[in-house]
């Protein structure tokens, strides 16, 4: 059994798949648009929208599409255990491009370098480095 997160988006789906891809945490492995090989469409603004993603990277499995009705995201939120500090550093700063802050990093009281975001499309984000 493997846990793996499924983002919804409602347009964005392509935009935010090639900014994860552009921030470093890997690529989509699959896709599949709304009215590509009778993949039937809610809607004529759907067609051609993500319909289904796979996304995969070193440690990185997630799943995303475009949806008519979906919800903003909340209540969720991927989490990355970093390896050092610098590429936690690297991360956080590629990812809260156009997003914004929640918690900025710094070591907690807990023993990690931390830090939590919302990137520009909606998408939670913690990263922990143990140092």
């Amino acid at each position: 059994m493997q846990l793996a997160n499924y983002l919804f988006f409602t347009t964005q789906c392509d935009a935010a798949l090639t900014f994860y891809t552009e921030c470093g945490l890997g690529q989509v492995t699959t896709l599949m648009r709304h009215g590509d090989h009778g993949i039937p469409i809610a809607s004529e603004a759907m067609k051609g929208k993500v319909m289904h993603a796979r996304f995969e990277g070193p440690g990185v499995l997630f799943f995303a599409s475009d949806n008519h009705d979906a919800e903003p995201m909340r209540g969720s939120s991927h989490i990355l255990i970093m390896g050092n500090r610098d590429s936690t550093d690297r991360l956080f700063t590629k990812l809260t491009v156009g997003g914004k802050v929640t918690t900025p990093l710094a070591m907690q009281p807990w023993g990690s370098y931390y830090g939590k975001l919302t990137d520009r499309y909606g998408v939670q984000w913690m990263l922990d480095c143990k140092v």
